[in-house]
């Protein structure tokens, strides 16, 4: 999986008009929380890069104003470990812990 590192305030924008060209995944990973590690394992082992789904990994623990401004932006309840998936600059769908499924994704990247 190609994760892109999300550590810039800026990011949101590029993210947000890139999902009009094709759905984005933001994953908001704690990385000290062994949930957290296993569903984004979970994830690799199921992703396939042919998707046209472009990647983004944010550590919440060294960005959590970041994660907030995430939460504000594309308006969902911040929670960790959690997916959102961005298209046409909006979350069309997002999910936390072992409820993270990647055939949800997918579903909701169409």
């Amino acid at each position: 999986m190609n994760w892109q590192a999300l550590t810039e305030l800026e990011q949101l924008e590029t993210i947000s008009q890139a999902s009009f060209d094709h759905p984005v995944l933001i994953y908001k990973h704690s990385t000290t929380c062994s949930i957290s590690s296993t569903a984004k394992s979970r994830l690799e082992r199921q992703w396939d890069d042919n998707q046209g789904i472009e990647a983004y990994y944010l550590d919440l623990l060294r960005l959590r104003p970041l994660s907030n401004t995430i939460a504000e932006k594309f308006d969902v309840e911040h929670e960790s470990p959690q997916v959102l998936l961005i298209r046409d600059g909006k979350c069309v769908y997002h999910q936390s812990h072992f409820a993270i499924r990647f055939d949800e994704i997918l579903a909701n990247a169409e």
